[in-house]
């Protein structure tokens, strides 16, 4: 068992604002909880897929705009098939956002044909014979943790008007799919496994204090009944919930929500761990503040100096009169950009009518 100070100083640390998807990529990156994902949305696969042999695949191949935009994960594993192992690709889309996306097929079939671009690129840079060349088989879920109820079809074809006709043209492929919020607790623990306990307690991130203690009172008491679970599971699990509460629990509920864990396990010190967690977020809360009073600063500094210059050179060109009719307007425009554009129109302006319609449009 690691030290109590060797365990603190390798906590998860996410900022507020990224929590939803920086703690779920930092559940799946254990492969005991891409086996839970699995257990929960096809259990049905799980008997075929060789979990400790899981690799995650680097995202380096994949396009800027999408690298901007998305929040996955992916992974290599061995699929057996009667006596035959291939491999199989599992492709996570974490998707955390309040409003549904219509165009979630999209975004499942792009980045699908970028890793099976990726995979033809290898191809041809590793002179695989043409007779060998078999794309990857690539099962897709979306894991979804939003509080909107999800009602759009993960189809190309539910964002189509298609003519009988034409349907054959439309590529057609499933996509796994976990809300989380909407899902039955019964399905979620099925398999008793501890991500789907974890997630029980996820459905409650916004709900009442009382429905939050008792949710997480049933999953540690779950936890404890896991003679065979091993103790790095429930530590991460224990990780878990501590970060949960401290970053979408209010902060005169910390304590009490704590002490809930506290009384479950006598592994780990909680309190001491809650603690370091609260302290971390605390520093970078300031340091946030810091940043963004910087960047304020700055914009106001360029705003102001923008407005002075344009009306250094109205001043040069028209009356004193006129020039303090159009100042109040300057002044009250917030977009730096927009006075920035108006600099070189007041030096271009003829005539105070000019500016003025420049001013106002």
């Amino acid at each position: 068992m690691q030290t109590q100070e060797t365990e603190i100083q390798k906590l998860p640390h996410f900022t507020i604002e990224h929590f939803p998807d920086r703690s779920a990529k930092w559940l799946f990156q254990y492969k005991h909880n891409v086996q839970g994902l699995l257990e929960i949305v096809a259990s049905e696969l799980v008997i075929s897929i060789d979990f400790s042999r899981l690799v995650p695949l680097n995202r380096r191949f994949i396009s800027d705009t999408l690298q901007e935009q998305e929040s996955d994960m992916v992974f290599s594993v061995p699929f057996r098939r009667g006596s035959k192992t291939e491999e199989l690709l599992i492709y996570i889309l974490i998707e955390h956002q309040s409003t549904v996306d219509a165009t979630m097929g999209i975004r499942v079939l792009l980045y699908m044909t970028q890793l099976w671009e990726a995979q033809r690129r290898a191809w041809e840079s590793e002179g695989v014979p043409r007779s060998e060349r078999r794309l990857h088989l690539i099962l897709p879920i979306v894991f979804y943790t939003g509080e909107q109820r999800w009602n759009t079809p993960l189809t190309l074809a539910g964002i189509m008007d298609i003519p009988g006709e034409l349907s054959r043209f439309v590529p057609t492929f499933d996509t796994l799919f976990l809300n989380v919020k909407e899902t039955d607790e019964a399905r979620l623990t099925k398999t008793g496994h501890p991500l789907g306990w974890l997630l029980t307690v996820l459905q409650k991130e916004n709900a009442d204090k009382e429905a939050m203690q008792r949710a997480l009172a049933r999953a540690m008491s779950h936890f404890n009944t896991l003679d065979t679970l091993e103790a790095e599971q429930r530590q991460q699990a224990l990780i878990y919930l501590l970060l949960l509460i401290l970053h979408r629990r209010p902060a005169e509920e910390h304590e009490e929500l704590v002490t809930v864990i506290d009384r479950h396990t006598d592994e780990m010190e909680v309190k001491t761990m809650a603690q370091s967690m609260a302290e971390t977020l605390i520093e970078q809360g300031i340091e946030q503040g810091i940043e963004q009073g910087i960047e304020q600063g700055i914009e106001h500094e360029r705003r102001e100096s923008t407005i002075r210059h344009i009306l250094v050179v109205l001043k040069t060109k028209f009356s004193a009169d006129i020039v303090n009719v159009l100042t109040p307007a300057l002044e009250n425009i917030t977009d730096v950009e927009r006075l920035e554009r108006l600099l070189p129109a007041a030096v271009e302006a003829q005539n105070p009518e000019a500016f003025a319609r420049a001013l106002h449009e």
